[in-house]
């Protein structure tokens, strides 16, 4: 198969998975590298659009970040505040504040993106404040 639009069926979609997985590995300035990249970015656009992916829940990616990194709860007090503010935000009693994101994504490497999403707080869905 050409590859000369973009990929629109769920058939044209593995047969571009099952052709990069033939040149894959071709060196990048050949031929077969050049049909690969394109057919990464194809392939990329097509799982966009039909396969997404959601964003992780800002708590939990916070959690799994810390847990990552080899971090205690305590570790976020620079950038959350006291102990208790900590407690208070990773328990989803208290919203983060637009400081908070700010400091969380300096200190934990997260996306402001998935800072900023609504989370649930004391049981309801809250935006971030």
């Amino acid at each position: 198969m050409k590859w000369d639009k973009i990929i629109t069926t769920e058939q044209e979609y593995e047969a571009a998975l099952n052709r990069l997985a033939k040149v894959f590995e071709a060196h990048q300035d050949s031929p077969e590298g050049m049909e690969a990249e394109l057919l990464v970015t194809l392939i990329e656009k097509f799982e966009k659009e039909h396969y997404p992916i959601n964003l992780p829940d800002p708590i939990i990616a916070i959690r799994e970040a810390i847990e990552m990194k080899g971090l205690k709860e305590k570790d976020l007090i620079p950038a959350i505040g006291s102990k208790t503010t900590v407690s208070l935000v990773l328990n989803r009693k208290r919203a983060m504040t637009v400081d908070m994101i700010r400091n969380l994504k300096e200190l934990l490497g997260l996306p402001l993106e998935v800072l900023i999403q609504p989370y649930e707080l004391n049981g309801e869905r809250e935006l971030v404040k």
